[in-house]
């Protein structure tokens, strides 16, 4: 009988099974941040860095503790830097 919670299956309730499907699993999020983050150093780093940051950030599951994967916080870092350098090309560029 399988019912009442006593099914077939010993843990019905695992990571995979409660997840949306819906939107991209956070390695992915952190390979796409990594690549927004070096294509910002050479493009739009004003938009492709804080881009970077938020996908980084998402991949890290929005926590600073716990677990990270590599390319979610090389995605936070470069991103990160390649702002911080387009905020000072912009500043640089400005009439005198």
């Amino acid at each position: 009988m399988a019912g009442f919670g006593h099914g077939t299956r010993r843990h019905p309730r695992t990571r995979g099974r409660t997840r949306s499907r819906s939107g991209p699993d956070r390695a992915t999020l952190g390979i796409i941040g990594v690549i927004c983050a070096v294509a910002g150093f050479f493009t739009l780093g004003i938009v492709l860095g804080p881009a970077a940051v938020l996908c980084g950030w998402l991949a890290m599951n929005r926590t600073w503790s716990g677990t990270r994967s590599l390319p979610a916080l090389i995605a936070v870092v470069l991103g990160a830097i390649d702002t911080l350098l387009a905020l000072v090309w912009l500043a640089g560029s400005g009439p005198m």
